[in-house]
Order: structure tokens, then C-alpha cells, then sequence
């Protein structure tokens, strides 16, 4: 039976296209765009920009209309899990780096549809219960974790020995390491090999100079957890992200550093703020490059993104989406598929999506 034209035998079938406009498009990796689009083919975004030149270039397709601005999806880089966590879609957050101290808590969330990386954690207390028991059984949970999605190490051990073990292994099986500082000096862990750019630390107090300078150096991102805790992390150079810890919502706690900033930094400050929750928190998941990358809306990125009811100009978006955006997100979609809407049904292709 002949081939159709524009189709190859055996191949399967192109997913539809999809076009999400919105009077404001922040792709993060450029300029914000005023009457922008996004276009999405399965989980993945084609391109983002002007809503005219878009629809010009694929004008068979009806595009969904949303209000205010389209994100890229946020990124709570250090959250705590347990079996009662509902996923924060309704925040805008699209993935996280979730903290699971058993197999169920990780299970259980691997099933919320939630991106990001759940990170299983152990508590080896020595060297000999490490040797005896420890390093099996964290190798047993890693391969028996009834979880779809990127699984990594939270390393907590008092013995140097054990975080050292730990450090190896992470490199071994291509596993990022979390860690919450307070519990390691961070010296302690430099010296066994547990910092570098395949490391994130989570903190809630500030941090002095040194400790800040040895954090660039090696490259490991750092996930602020209170207002407190950025003293000396916002002057754009450190590699940033929001940990929220208990689910809420990461632009709660960006917008409470705004406020503090004076006049003149508000616009350079509002981006840096962004930028963190969501570049950042990519960055520090290790999924800011390659196929699977997120925290930007461009061309080959996985398409989360999350609709905010703001209004803003490209110029003040970044403070329009940190003044306003907490508790005004509408929609949140993760690899393009729709996770959370705040009312049932659309308008129609040529409608806009009202807020209830």
C-alpha cells in the first residue's frame, strides 16, 4: 500500500502542536516579550516569542489565550516530604528537590506528576554500621524505589568516612548530592569531596565570606530557605535558588527580599530574585542544559511553564510578577501537560481563561 506524502513508513505521528499566548511571555533565557506565545509540541517547547510571528508560522492551530504572563515553571530546591505532601502546583512550582527519609515518602510523591529530583536520605551515624549495613541498603533503595522520575542522595553523616562514601557514590552512579547545611561545617565538607557542581546545599542562616567564596569556587548552588539567609548571596554573581522546605510558595519569600531592597536595585534585584527561582533552581537540580533542561522557556526545553494573572510591561515584569504573583497562579503545566488550572473548562480557542 503506498506511502502518504509527508510520511515515512514505520514512523510514528508528530504530537499536535499547542500555542499558549499571553499578553506577557518571560522566557527567562531573554528579554520579556509583550503579546508573546509559546508553542509546544508534546513535552517539549518549539519557540517562544512575538504571539504575530507565531501564529503566522503555524496558522492551523488555535491558540489557548491566558491573562497576565507566561513563566517558566518555578523550582522549590529544598522541600522536606512526607506522605501527607500535596504537591504545590497551585504555587506555579513545577519541580523540586524533594527530601524522602523512606521509600514510601519518596514512592508516594514520585506519583504527584511533579518534576525535579527526589533525594533519599540517610543518616549513617559510623564508619562500621556504614560498612555493615549502610551502603547496601541506600544501594537497594536507589534501584528499588518505585519512583519514574530522577532519584539522588541527601548525605547526612557525623563521620567523615561515611560523607566521603557517600560523595564517591554519588559520582559513581551519576547521582546528585543534597545537603542541608548546619549539620556539616562547610569546610568539613570540601575536605571529603562532597562539594562541586554536582552538589546543592539547602541553608537557613547566613553564611560569611570565606564560606561563600569556597561555594563559587566549586561551583554548588546554594537554596536560600528565609530572608535571613541571603545576606551576602544577591549581588548576582552566586549560583541561587529558594527552598521553601514545607511546600509554599517560592515567590513569597523572593518578594520579602524585594522589599528590602532600596529604589535604585528594585528592577536588577526583582530579576536576580527570578532568575533564582527558577533558572537557579534548575541549576541547582543540575537540569538547566540538555534535553531535559528547565527554568527557561526555549527552544528544546521541557515545557513547564505556569500562567500568572499579572499585569506588566517588559519593563516592570520582574517586580510586577514578585509584588503580585503569589497566590495569582492560574495555570501550571509540566513537560505540556496541564497539572493544575484554577477553574474546570476553557472559552473556546479565541476566549481567555477568566480567574473564578
Amino acid at each position: 500500500m503506498p506511502t502518504p506524502a509527508g510520511h515515512v513508513a514505520g514512523a510514528r505521528a508528530l504530537p499536535a502542536v499547542a500555542i499558549h499566548t499571553a499578553p506577557l511571555v518571560l522566557p527567562l533565557c531573554r528579554p520579556p516579550v509583550e503579546d508573546g506565545a509559546v508553542v509546544v509540541r508534546g513535552n517539549r517547547v518549539l519557540r517562544a516569542g512575538p504571539r504575530g510571528e507565531i501564529e503566522s508560522a503555524f496558522p492551523g492551530v488555535a491558540p489557548t489565550r491566558w491573562p497576565g504572563m507566561i513563566v517558566p515553571g518555578l523550582v522549590d530546591a529544598h522541600l522536606r516530604l512526607d506522605r501527607a505532601y500535596g504537591p504545590a502546583f497551585a504555587h506555579g512550582v513545577t519541580a523540586v528537590a524533594g527530601v524522602a527519609n523512606d521509600l514510601d515518602s519518596a514512592s508516594a510523591f514520585g506519583a504527584t506528576g511533579m518534576g525535579g529530583i527526589t533525594y533519599l536520605e540517610t543518616h549513617c551515624p559510623d564508619e562500621g554500621t556504614w560498612e555493615r549495613e549502610g551502603r547496601d541498603r541506600l544501594i537497594t533503595a536507589i534501584r528499588e524505589v518505585d519512583h519514574p522520575g530522577t532519584v539522588g542522595i541527601a548525605a547526612h553523616s557525623p563521620d567523615p568516612v561515611v560523607m566521603e562514601d557517600l560523595a564517591i557514590l554519588s559520582r559513581t552512579f551519576g547521582l546528585r548530592l543534597h545537603i542541608e547545611l548546619g549539620r556539616h561545617p562547610l569546610i568539613f565538607l570540601d575536605e571529603v569531596g562532597a562539594l562541586g557542581p554536582g552538589c546543592h546545599v539547602a541553608i537557613s542562616m547566613p553564611l560569611d565570606e570565606a564560606d561563600r567564596k569556597l561555594l563559587r569556587v566549586r561551583g554548588t548552588a546554594v537554596a536560600i530557605s528565609s530572608p535571613f539567609a541571603a545576606e551576602g548571596l544577591l549581588g548576582g554573581d552566586e549560583a541561587i535558588a529558594f527552598g521553601t522546605r514545607t511546600g509554599g510558595d517560592p515567590l513569597t519569600l523572593a518578594r520579602a527580599l524585594l522589599r528590602e531592597a532600596p529604589m535604585a536595585r528594585r528592577e536588577e534585584l526583582a530579576r536576580i530574585l527570578v532568575e533564582a527561582a527558577t533558572t537557579g533552581g534548575a541549576r541547582a537540580l543540575g537540569m538547566a542544559n540538555g534535553p531535559h533542561r528547565i527554568g527557561c522557556l526555549d527552544q528544546g526545553s521541557r515545557a513547564d511553564f505556569s500562567v500568572f494573572a499579572v499585569e506588566a510591561s517588559a519593563r516592570t515584569a520582574y517586580t510586577a510578577l514578585l509584588g503580585q504573583g503569589a497566590g495569582r497562579c492560574v495555570a501550571t503545566f509540566v513537560g505540556g501537560r496541564p497539572r493544575w488550572r484554577l477553574t474546570e473548562g476553557t472559552e473556546g480557542a479565541e476566549g481567555t481563561r477568566r480567574l473564578a
